[in-house]
C-alpha cells in the first residue's frame, strides 16, 4: 500500500492508477469506483456583545480528497480512457465546491452566535463544538450534492463509455486547471 491516506486536488495534479489501493468489488457492476470526500478547516473567534460571550466563523476553507484506501479498479479493465473519466468524478467535487464556496462562507462569516457554557473556557470550547457541527452539516448537504452530480455524470457518460458526452464533461474540467 502507499503512504498517502488522502490525496487533496490540485489543478497541476492527475491520480494514477496506482493511488486505487482498495481491492476491486467484484459484486459492483462498475470497473473502477473513486471516493472522494470534502474536508474542512476553520476559525472560530468569540467577542463579548451586549455583555453576551458570542461567536463567529472566520477563514472556512474546504478540500476535496481523493481516499486511496477505499478507491478501487479491476486490473484487467484499467484504460487510460477510464482513468480520465475517475480524473473527472475528483474535477467534479472541485467544480461542486467552487460553485459552493462562496454560499457555504456567506452562511456564517459576519454573523455572530450564542454560545453555552458556565465560564470564558467553556464558552471558547462551546464555540469551537458548535461551530464545528453548524459547518460539518453543510458540509455534508454539500457532499449530498456532489454525490448527485457524480451519479448523474456516471449514467450519462455511462462510466466513460460515451465518448461524446464525456469529451464534454472533460471541457467543463479542463477550465478547473
Amino acid at each position: 500500500m502507499g503512504e498517502n491516506l488522502t490525496i487533496e486536488w490540485k489543478p497541476d495534479f492527475n491520480i494514477r492508477w496506482s493511488d486505487f489501493e482498495a481491492e476491486s468489488n467484484p459484486a459492483a457492476y462498475e470497473d473502477s469506483h473513486s471516493t472522494i470526500k470534502y474536508r474542512f478547516t476553520w476559525t472560530v473567534n468569540s467577542d463579548i456583545i451586549e455583555e453576551k460571550i458570542v461567536f463567529f466563523i472566520e477563514d472556512i476553507h474546504l478540500i476535496v480528497e481523493f481516499h486511496p484506501r477505499l478507491s478501487w479498479v479491476r486490473s484487467s479493465e484499467s484504460s487510460d480512457r477510464l482513468l480520465k473519466h475517475e480524473q473527472g468524478n475528483f474535477d467534479l467535487a472541485e467544480l461542486v465546491k467552487r460553485e459552493n464556496i462562496k454560499k457555504l462562507q456567506d452562511m456564517f462569516y459576519s454573523k455572530h452566535f450564542p454560545t453555552r457554557g458556565q465560564n470564558v473556557e467553556q464558552q471558547k470550547q462551546f464555540a469551537k463544538e458548535d461551530s464545528g457541527k453548524m459547518i460539518v452539516e453543510e458540509v455534508n448537504n454539500l457532499q449530498q450534492l456532489y454525490d448527485g452530480k457524480s451519479l448523474k455524470y456516471q449514467n450519462e457518460t455511462n462510466c466513460g463509455q460515451n465518448e461524446s458526452i464525456q469529451s464534454k464533461y472533460d471541457l467543463v474540467f479542463e477550465q478547473l486547471r
